[in-house]
């Protein structure tokens, strides 16, 4: 298995990429959420990766986050579920949204996402309540009051900082800052 590429970026079409490691160019499908802090092309990155061999096929499912591809992971388990409708609803809805709507068992939050009805909505929904969330609450879930916060720790983490210096920065965070200012301000606190 492919578990992470590091390369640089050759192509930006969403919902794909073209990762280019060495001379071999990996095509991978990555969740908008991932694809909007992607660097510009020719810039250097890192993925992590989930592959999926079938019989027609192998593809690659690229994330930024630990929690992201974890919050993949556990929503591909679910029958009925393939990567094309995780990766949209991780397309649709950050990691801490989609814990916060199993929390809440919030079917209405899912329904927005295109291509996810009542009835999927409803059995993701099921499916995922009572398991362990792990990968869902890393960046936050429910506990986290701030989905903005959320945003300013996973673009952090996508430059590189790991989880506990992300936090760290986002303690001292002023409230009402948005997503920008808030990772501005954040570099600065780390550089400090």
């Amino acid at each position: 298995m492919i578990g992470r590429l590091t390369g640089l970026l050759g192509e930006k079409i969403p919902p794909q990429i073209l990762l280019d490691c060495g001379g071999v160019g990996y095509e991978v499908w990555v969740p908008m959420s991932t694809f909007y802090l992607l660097p510009s092309v020719g810039e250097k990155t890192t993925l992590l990766t989930h592959m999926v061999v079938r019989e027609d096929a192998q593809i690659l499912f690229g994330f930024l986050s630990p929690p992201e591809r974890d919050a993949f992971r556990q929503l591909i388990k679910i029958s009925g579920v393939g990567p094309r409708t995780a990766l949209g609803v991780l397309s649709g809805m950050s990691v801490s949204d989609l814990a916060q709507a199993v929390a809440q068992q919030e079917a209405g939050l899912l329904v927005k996402i295109p291509g996810i009805g009542k009835k999927t909505a409803e059995r993701l929904l099921l499916e995922l309540k009572g398991k362990t969330l792990e990968g869902l609450t890393a960046l936050g879930g429910p506990a986290q009051a701030n989905s903005g916060d959320n945003d300013v720790e996973q673009a952090l983490m996508a430059l590189g900082y790991n989880e506990r210096e992300a936090r760290q920065a986002l303690r001292n965070l002023p409230a009402g800052l948005g997503v920008s200012e808030g990772i501005k301000w954040a570099l600065k606190a780390l550089s400090a």
